[in-house]
């Protein structure tokens, strides 16, 4: 009886905030009881954090619900087209005693974490580089129990402890990147990657974990995902999540074939829409997922973004930042002029014929990072 009541409220509420997201992670939650409670706790948690921001807006701060964590520069593959190489994200392609540039510690992102709760960040995407290769990355969610985390992975680097940890951590998100079935997958990932990648997923999805995937769209993949029963083959494996992500090109260069013409993007956004009608998956699409927000929401409109050295910077395709966050609070750089001009831009909040906005606007930013004084993070 006490369950059924938590099954309710869990749906009724959800429901409001979001119909397909309640109709997607319910039935997972119902089949597994014993966390009512706890997804309970973060609802409340989440509007708790709502409260927060609206009083911030009212007191004319912004605060984005999501904070991207890029919490390491390592990573143990070498993906082709990897944007987060192109814009100095990640420094080393290599085994996990890899020398980089140094990264922010355990303590740091601590205190990041404890700053955004504070203002009203509700949820924390942790990306990378391999967000597994930096050492206790669970003890940050295992901590902040009333945050919500979702975790982009290759799936390739998690060790038995994660997976242990993982099974009593209902406030985490594990999401596997893949690129769509084997050879395409192992073609831009690496030899034998899918294999292990989806062990990962089928492994998790067994331990009770809310799992999800990532797709890079490109034209070597986007076909295959317009199929359904491509779909169709993770919804049954018990994935509840699909982030489906554009292909951003390291460059306006014309010679880049990987990136979808406009008529593909308009055919695969249709498909989308379909099956977020018909399939029991919860499904976001970016870009076309702006629409719903007027444009791009980088900048602290709907997410801003951290690098593994601290920078704060619009999204993790931008590179510049005029504040790092060993030396500024994270609210002085959310309402920093850098970030309030590309709010307030409808110019830049426009992508165009691209997938991503302020990559359609080089000569925009470039001029807007030189009048605010930013300066290029990477290396």
């Amino acid at each position: 009886m006490k369950n059924a009541r938590h099954s309710n409220g869990l749906k009724e509420n959800l429901t409001r905030l979001d119909p397909n997201l309640a109709r997607v992670f319910v039935p997972f939650a119902f089949h597994h009881p014993s966390k009512l409670w706890v997804y309970g706790r973060l609802l409340r948690a989440y509007k708790q954090s709502v409260q927060k921001r609206q009083s911030a807006k009212l007191n004319g701060s912004s605060v984005p619900p999501v904070l991207i964590l890029s919490i390491t520069s390592r990573c143990n593959l070498k993906c082709a087209g990897c944007y987060a190489a192109a814009v100095g994200t990640v420094h080393s392609h290599v085994s996990e005693n890899a020398t980089g540039k140094q990264g922010l510690n355990l303590d740091q992102w601590r205190n990041i974490i404890q700053q955004a709760s504070d203002l009203g960040v509700s949820g924390f995407i942790l990306a990378g580089g391999e967000p597994f290769m930096f050492p206790n990355l669970l003890a940050l969610c295992e901590e902040f129990k009333n945050r919500v985390f979702v975790i982009f992975t290759n799936g390739t680097a998690l060790t038995e402890q994660d997976f242990t940890r993982l099974k009593h951590l209902p406030n985490v998100l594990v999401v596997i990147s893949i690129e769509g079935n084997q050879d395409v997958t192992d073609l831009r990932r690496g030899q034998g990657v899918y294999e292990k990648a989806y062990g990962t997923l089928k492994r998790l999805n067994k331990l009770g974990v809310v799992t999800g995937v990532s797709v890079t769209i490109t034209r070597l993949n986007y076909e295959y995902w317009m199929t359904n029963t491509s779909l169709d083959q993770l919804i049954t494996q018990g994935v509840r999540f699909g982030f489906f992500i554009e292909y951003i090109p390291a460059s306006l260069l014309p010679n880049d074939l990987l990136g979808l013409s406009k008529d593909e993007r308009i055919a695969f956004r249709a498909k989308i829409m379909e099956y977020r009608a018909e399939k029991s998956i919860y499904l976001v699409h970016s870009p076309g997922d702006e629409e719903f927000f007027g444009g791009c929401i980088s900048a602290g409109r709907g997410f801003a973004h951290v690098t593994p050295e601290g920078d704060l910077t619009p999204c993790p395709v931008s590179n510049i930042a005029t504040h790092n966050l060993t030396e500024a609070s994270l609210g002085d750089g959310l309402n920093s002029p850098l970030f309030q001009r590309i709010r307030e831009s409808e110019h830049l909040n426009e992508n165009g014929d691209t997938p991503c906005a302020l990559f359609a606007h080089p000569h925009e930013v470039e001029e807007l990072a030189q009048v605010m004084r930013a300066y290029r993070t990477g290396r």
